[in-house]
């Protein structure tokens, strides 16, 4: 983890120099789950919230003309889902983990007459870094034993992992000359459970969200 991050910081240094640098808060509200385990699983409402970083990579000779960026962002986010391993719609199985997580967007705005324009899209790969775990399975695992079934069938008592790689993306639109509003997906690419074989397990979320431009940088 500490490399990952060291490497992170030497590539946003070495973009210091860029013709200009914005600055901001973001955040938005999701819905979440973790597919491929737990039985009949719901997904739960959760949250993220981070600073971001808009670094030119055109030239900018008209103020705020440039329609390329590179976007790093380091936000808090939460994931979980309810289980039913047994699928009697009783005594659910809470997932409830929150990340640090650190996506690098490359951001493109449709063009307007040659200007940048209000609808923006990002894309980019994301590392996520799991800072807390809180599991509840209740009585679930001995239940299934003596019911005569392998806990690990229904991904019961699983070790989860530390770290993990996704892919994110936005589709937004300026309201302001400061504020965008976006949708965006979350889909990770490593498997949340790595003991569990019946499946691949994964993160994602569908968000509602919002940038918050604080200042910036020539």
């Amino acid at each position: 983890m500490k490399r990952l991050i060291v490497i992170y910081a030497l590539l946003l240094a070495g973009l210091v120099n860029a013709q200009a640098i914005k600055y901001g808060v973001t955040g938005g509200i999701h819905r979440g789950s973790m597919p491929g385990i737990h039985g009949i699983s719901k997904a739960a409402w959760g949250g993220n919230f981070g600073v971001y970083a808009d670094i030119s990579l055109v030239p900018n000779d008209i103020y705020d003309s440039a329609w390329l960026y590179l976007t790093p962002q380091v936000e808090m986010f939460s994931m979980g889902e309810k289980g039913d391993w047994n699928e009697d719609k009783m005594d659910y199985q809470k997932y409830s983990n929150i990340y640090l997580g650190m996506p690098l967007y490359i951001k493109y705005y449709l063009k307007n007459h040659g200007y940048k324009g209000d609808i923006f899209f990002m894309l980019g790969p994301k590392f996520e870094f799991l800072v807390s775990e809180k599991t509840d399975e209740g009585t679930a695992v001995n239940d299934a034993k003596n019911a005569g079934f392998d806990p690990n069938k229904f991904g019961l008592g699983q070790r989860i992992n530390t770290f993990g790689i996704g892919i994110s993306g936005k589709v937004g639109v300026r309201v302001t000359d400061n504020m965008d509003v976006f949708i965006r997906f979350d889909r990770g690419m490593s498997s949340v459970y790595p003991d569990y074989k019946q499946q691949t397990t994964y993160n994602r979320f569908l968000s509602l969200g919002f940038s918050y431009r604080l200042g910036e940088t020539y």
